[in-house]
């Protein structure tokens, strides 16, 4: 028997293509989402091109025959649109709202007994539903399991012998161990727990050591064994694309701007390092920003600032001397300037990514944790011939009111591209900011 799924507007802007995920079933759209729809359509960002697309697709099916009455679509299920009842109006909930209204359409169609299913990434809209009687469920495609999230190594114990074998030779097989292309493995002695060997996954269940030219990047020694085997796949051209997950101070960001530097400045990899992240503010927006593009963003781009000043600085001192004088400060501020000014160094907001073909750039999104699936691959989908993009961000730091930490790209690209050898991901556990940064990342 076709089920019946009742579709709430955020789906559509989390995913235009919401309208043909639920297989041969029947979705209806009530008249409030076409409405609030028509008032997204003209943002110039990714929920106003999910509405233009959601519209447009739902005037190809209007073609077909009556919405109203339900028309076909390609999956073999049927769309329809439907107002809101006014015989619903002992719900109790205000009809002045749209989502209400949505909720109303949902509620008529369970009085007449077709058990609808509401769909809704609002989760005090499914409480609602939940209370009216309605099954409610987020939506389930594009999420993943958090919990159970690809963290990029394990820890396996072996035989003494295969860790001394390891160490006499290049690289080994592990047997039946199967592992991830690029995944990172620390073997451990089944008698001696201090016995260790840390191995990156080659192809065919081979490991092999990690490369003694990663073991820096930009004078930044690891802290870490998470941190080393980041600095690995961040240093590794062959790793096209990588992924950091971590708590904040954890060195994501640091680390990756430490070896697109490296990588750009010292190797020359690449023509340019492109750093750009989601202009989404915490808390409270605090408006329209005085100044041209370049001054606006230098707001949002504090943080990367601060990481560049600090590498940079770190650098002048070579290692000697505290390097906190306000000289070394202004001396490392100006060597930015100087980096933007010379074409190494490129600071975008993602609104103007959309749309580019970028060859030969090292590409640091940070943030991603706030981004879509959707609007991950659109990014991604940028990389012309010889780039690199990081992706890094804290999953538990979310500030899209629709995404979570199962549904947001960065986790999604995290899990769906663990098999893929172009592709390295490390989760970083230990936060290194500070010890107050730890204690605050841990207990608060």
């Amino acid at each position: 028997m076709k089920k019946t799924f009742v579709l709430d507007t955020n789906v559509l802007l989390h995913s235009a293509e919401a309208l043909e995920s639920f297989a041969d079933n029947n979705v209806v759209l009530p008249m409030a989402v076409i409405e609030e729809l028509d008032k997204f359509k003209t943002r110039n960002d990714e929920l106003g091109r999910n509405a233009r697309q959601a519209i447009r697709r739902i005037d190809e099916l209007r073609e077909k025959g009556s919405l109203r009455e339900g028309v076909p679509m390609e999956n073999a299920g049927r769309l329809r649109i439907l107002s809101a009842s006014n015989q619903t109006a002992d719900t109790g909930l205000d009809v002045h709202l749209a989502d209400n209204r949505i909720l109303h359409v949902a509620y008529a169609l369970f009085r007449d007994g077709l058990q609808p299913i509401f769909v809704s990434k609002d989760i005090n809209a499914r409480v609602k539903a939940d209370a009216l009687g309605i099954e409610a469920q987020d939506f389930e495609k594009q999420k993943i399991n958090f919990d159970e999230l690809f963290t990029g190594y394990r820890e396996v114990l072996v035989p003494g012998e295969t860790i001394d074998a390891f160490y006499n030779n290049e690289m080994i097989d592990l047997g039946k161990e199967k592992l991830f292309p690029n995944e990172f493995v620390l073997m451990r002695d089944e008698t001696n727990a201090k016995h260790t060997a840390l191995a990156k996954a080659m192809e065919d269940g081979m490991v092999a050591h990690l490369n003694s030219k990663f073991e820096r990047a930009w004078n930044v020694k690891p802290r870490n064994k998470e941190q080393r085997m980041a600095i690995e796949l961040l240093m590794d051209p062959a790793v096209q694309l990588v992924t950091l997950v971590g708590q904040a101070g954890t060195g994501k960001t640091l680390l990756a701007l430490a070896a697109a530097l490296q990588m750009n400045l010292r190797h020359n990899k690449y023509d340019t390092v492109l750093v750009t992240r989601p202009i989404i503010p915490m808390g409270k927006d605090i408006g329209y920003l005085p100044g041209a593009k370049g001054e606006k963003l230098s707001h949002w781009m504090q943080p990367i600032f601060d990481n560049l000043t600090f590498l940079l600085r770190a650098r002048n001192d070579n290692g000697n001397g505290n390097g906190h004088d306000s000289t070394s400060g202004r001396h490392a501020q100006k060597k930015v300037d100087e980096l933007i000014k010379e074409g190494h160094l490129d600071l975008e907001a993602l609104t103007y990514i959309r749309g580019r073909s970028i060859p030969r750039q090292y590409v640091i999104i940070d943030e991603a944790q706030n981004l879509t699936p959707h609007e991950v691959k659109t990014i991604v989908s940028r990389a012309g011939e010889g780039t690199k993009m990081v992706l890094t961000g804290d999953p538990y730091q979310i500030d899209n009111p629709y995404l979570d930490s199962a549904s947001n790209g960065l986790t999604y690209t995290v899990e769906r591209l663990k098999t893929e050898t172009i592709h390295g991901h490390m989760t970083l556990r230990r936060s290194e900011r500070s010890a107050l940064a730890g204690v605050a990342a841990e207990y608060l």
